[in-house]
Parts: C-alpha cells; structure tokens; sequence
C-alpha cells in the first residue's frame, strides 16, 4: 500500500528522504491513525493535491518494495 485515505487525509507512504523533504517543503507531519502515528506515511494537505509530480514520488518509493508472502492457502 503506497496511499490511502481517512478521516484526516489522504496519506503517501515515502522513503526516509522523500519523506523528510516532503515534510520541510509542504510544512505536514507524520500521518496519524487511529492514535498511532504512521512511520513510513505523511499527511498531505489540500494545497498539495493538484500537484501529481508531488505525489509520483510516492508511487515511485512503493514500486521498490518487496511485496509480503501471503499466508493464502491456494484456491482448489
């Protein structure tokens, strides 16, 4: 999951640098759900939404990560 939105937001999952970058120049912080803070997410604010070359990098990040084995039992 690279994006998802809540009651506060729509959230991007970003790398450590993107993310730090992303949180100096649109002034946001860490995504919080639920009580917990997100890591690996920040909040985008409404300003920000038109600007897909913004939210791309996200996208770009989520593309790198190894997809987690699945517990499934196959389908007979």
């Amino acid at each position: 999951m690279f994006s998802f939105v809540d009651s506060s937001g729509l959230a991007l999952r970003l790398s450590r640098d993107d993310r730090a970058a992303f949180i100096a120049e649109f002034r946001t912080t860490l995504h919080e759900a639920h009580g917990h803070v997100m890591k690996e997410y920040v909040t985008v604010p409404e300003a920000v939404l038109a600007n897909t070359a913004a939210l791309a990098a996200s996208w770009t990040y989520a593309s790198t990560l190894k997809p987690k084995p699945t517990t499934r039992k196959p389908a007979k």
